[in-house]
């Protein structure tokens, strides 16, 4: 049985994602809280990525890093520290998670890592300038890593548009703006948690053993549509 392990699993897209890799891998969670699943496959790691020593673990087979940040505010309100948090939890997270479990993830089975980015860092909007930032760091990562580390281990990212999660709560909270959010996207709607498991899913499985350094966005047609 094949090893994932999977940083910010508790909720939102990482709650999916372990969800949906539990029904036939072996999961480490590590996360700051402890999600509400009883599952023989899972094994749940409490720790802030960015704070704390992660755990050893011998053969990986995949490593997704979801952790992330909407910090929505106009240029003029946002600090230096609201763009170092940004950068901190999106890429710093990443990097942290990716050289310790590099050596382990070396000796798994089609080895691979999956990170987020965001629609934001394609498409410009008012107000995303330190997630922007932050997202666009995480490409420049992916495609320099990709270089790096090929033939052995591929890593990709998944740019999605707004997700209903709890971290999208304020933006998606009532009828009417979750209507409105749907008519922003050429396509009529915006994406659900499993949607974007089920990417990061075909994105670790040998299905994708071709594809690495590649940034896929998830978006409703909103970067690449005008209707």
């Amino acid at each position: 049985m094949e090893n994932v392990v999977v940083i910010g699993g508790s909720k939102g897209i990482g709650r999916a994602i372990l969800e949906q890799q539990l029904e036939h891998k072996r999961v480490c969670n590590i996360s700051r809280t402890e999600p509400e699943i009883l599952h023989p496959n899972l094994i749940h790691c409490s720790a802030d990525v960015l704070a704390d020593a992660l755990p050893e673990i011998d053969g990986i087979d995949a490593l997704i890093y979801c952790p992330g940040s909407i910090n929505l505010k106009p240029i003029l309100s946002l600090s230096a520290d609201d763009f170092r948090n940004d950068f901190e939890i999106n890429v710093i997270g990443a990097v942290k998670a990716i050289q310790h479990f590099l050596p382990a993830l070396k000796k798994g089975k089609n080895p691979s890592i999956v990170l987020f980015s965001s629609v934001a860092a394609k498409l410009g909007m008012p107000f995303h300038a330190s997630t922007a930032a932050a997202k666009s760091g995480v490409e420049g990562l992916v495609k320099s890593l990709g270089a790096e580390l090929a033939p052995l281990v591929r890593i990709n990212a998944i740019a999605p548009t707004i997700t209903e999660t709890s971290l999208s709560a304020s933006i998606l909270r009532n009828d009417r703006m979750k209507e409105n959010m749907m008519q922003r996207h050429p396509m009529k709607n915006y994406l659900k948690p499993k949607e974007v498991a089920r990417m990061a899913g075909y994105l670790i499985s040998e299905d994708a053993a071709s594809i690495s350094g590649q940034i896929f966005p998830m978006d409703y047609g909103l970067v690449s549509f005008k209707l």
